[in-house]
């Protein structure tokens, strides 16, 4: 008689338990060329020019599904030139190669959620492939969307790309040249240098639900043609990658390889573009990321006729509206995007738009939050007219706004967090007027903050100055404890203040009320 089965028992709570401290990474990362050695056949069979199409009915496997969508995913070779980053972690070659390649946007994310990662690279990364006489490389998937060679895949995979190839599921290897790359999506345009034609798939004509089954194709590991299946888990997770994270999130596992591979619905539609997986060990471990294939549509259409992403730019600063704000301005619920400041000269400013408004729709379709108002305005073009519905001292009004081109340089809609309230009753702080400070003539400067006050908490600093409190500016002191004063008379649950930072930065403070406050 053995213990064995309870030892292996516990090795997989050890596992799943570590799975809990989750890293991320780019599921295409660098992949030594030896994994990929096709061979061109002697005879290259004639391909379709008609787009594949699926059976009406998916079968009870997904075998006839992927048969027909096979031949139009792709493994993407690119060899790298000189300007490309060294190794994130510093390690010599063979360690810590899970950063190769990584968008500066997505670092972040990376790092702040590898920490306590298991095996691997630093942060829980996954060790790759060594540099082998002086090559850089990288390995990743892509799909192509028609007859004459145009390719997805992901920008990360071929950005600083010297050379690009593509192979192709007959095992022929072709020579690609990058149309357009968009970091702020990470997608990239390739097109095959051979005219074709060549097999391809569609986009899917409506976004999945969650519980919806998917199946991705890919190169993990330079493995090409290999097909897993999953679940749409989530939708719209923002992972802090880019100012326009819409992320589907897949559990078909996917690997270093897989970047830039599509995801497929039952109908053998692409409905995302799988882009970064979440892994302690560098092994999927069901949390995958794919970029929605509307987005892509967008992105991929303007890649194709101008080489590059021309974004709408309204020229606002905003922040998301938290319940404590939605308090302090007498709202019902959360909702929508409040406008920290509006940018002298833009689109914005022209049509009146001012701080403290919150932006409730575009054209009529309801705005969720900041990030929602900044995917909307980057998904219309510059010269496109809006209308804006937003309110203003509890009152709706509406504005008509042509667009102007974002700036390559910053954003039109800077999405910032806000401060959540602790519910405490005292600001704690020590004010003094901001003229007396030969500071500015308007507002309050904070002289002192206590640090186990509320807005210490709320990251109010000494040196801040209190523009406006509850929508009203602010000379002195008394004025400060006056407007928090009328809120709590009018029933308000939290009091909106203006506070502009050191560096020049404003942004809004909700300050929970109680009787006492002051």
């Amino acid at each position: 008689m053995t213990d064995q089965p309870n030892l292996s028992a516990r090795r997989f709570r050890r596992n799943a338990l570590a799975s809990v401290a989750a890293a991320a990474l780019v599921a295409g990362g660098a992949v030594g060329a030896e994994f990929l050695q096709p061979a061109t056949p002697a005879h290259a069979q004639a391909l379709p020019r008609t787009p594949i199409e699926a059976p009406e009915h998916p079968p009870g496997s997904f075998a006839n599904i992927v048969d027909k969508v096979k031949p139009g995913v792709v493994s993407v070779k690119v060899k790298l030139d000189d300007t490309a980053e060294a190794d994130d972690d510093g390690q010599g070659q063979g360690q810590g190669r899970g950063l190769q390649n990584v968008p500066p946007q997505l670092r972040e994310f990376f790092k702040r959620f590898g920490q306590g990662g298991q095996g691997g690279g630093p942060n829980g990364t996954v060790p790759g492939t060594p540099q082998r006489q002086g090559q850089r490389g990288a390995v990743g998937s892509g799909f192509i969307i028609s007859a004459d060679g145009y390719v997805v895949t992901n920008n990360h995979v071929v950005d600083h790309a010297k050379t690009v190839q593509v192979t192709l599921e007959d095992n022929r290897t072709l020579d690609a040249k990058v149309i357009g790359k968009d970091s702020k999506t990470d997608i990239a345009l390739l097109k095959i240098k051979d005219g074709g034609p060549y097999p391809y798939v569609q986009f899917g004509k409506a976004a999945p639900r969650v519980g919806d089954w998917v199946v991705a194709i890919g190169n993990p590991f330079g493995l090409g043609g290999t097909v897993t299946a999953g679940i749409v888990s989530a939708r719209g997770r923002d992972i802090g990658a880019g100012p326009y994270d819409d992320f589907l999130q897949i559990d078909a596992p996917i690997n270093k390889g897989n970047s830039g591979g599509p995801t497929f619905n039952v109908n053998g539609e692409v409905v995302g573009v799988n882009t970064a997986i979440a892994s302690p060990s560098g092994g999927s471990v069901g949390l995958a990321f794919a970029i929605p294939a509307e987005t892509v549509q967008a992105v991929v259409e303007q890649l194709r006729t101008d080489g590059k992403v021309a974004r709408g730019y309204l020229g606002v600063q905003v922040q998301p509206v938290t319940q404590d704000i939605a308090e302090g301005l007498g709202l019902d619920k959360p909702k929508g995007a409040l406008v920290d400041h509006a940018e002298s000269g833009t689109p914005a400013a022209k049509a009146g738009l001012k701080s403290g408004d919150v932006i409730e729709s575009v054209n009529g379709t309801p705005v969720g939050d900041a990030k929602e108002l900044s995917r909307k305005i980057a998904g219309l073009k510059p010269g496109a007219k809006v209308e804006v519905a937003y309110l203003r001292g509890g009152k709706s009004d509406t504005a008509t706004i042509t667009l102007g081109a974002l700036p390559t340089e910053g954003g039109q809609v800077a999405s910032r967090g806000s401060d959540a309230s602790d519910g405490q009753p005292r600001l704690g702080l020590s004010l003094a007027p901001a003229s007396e400070a030969g500071l500015s003539d308007e507002g309050v400067v904070v002289m002192e903050v206590d640090p186990d006050g509320p807005a210490a908490a709320k990251g109010i600093e000494q040196g801040d100055v209190i523009l406006d409190v509850a929508g009203q500016s602010v000379t002195k002191p008394s004025e400060v404890a006056e407007r928090i004063r009328s809120a709590e008379a009018s029933g308000r649950k939290a009091v909106l203040m203006r506070i502009k930072s050191q560096k020049g930065v404003t942004r809004f403070v909700a300050v929970s009320l109680s009787k006492n406050a002051g």
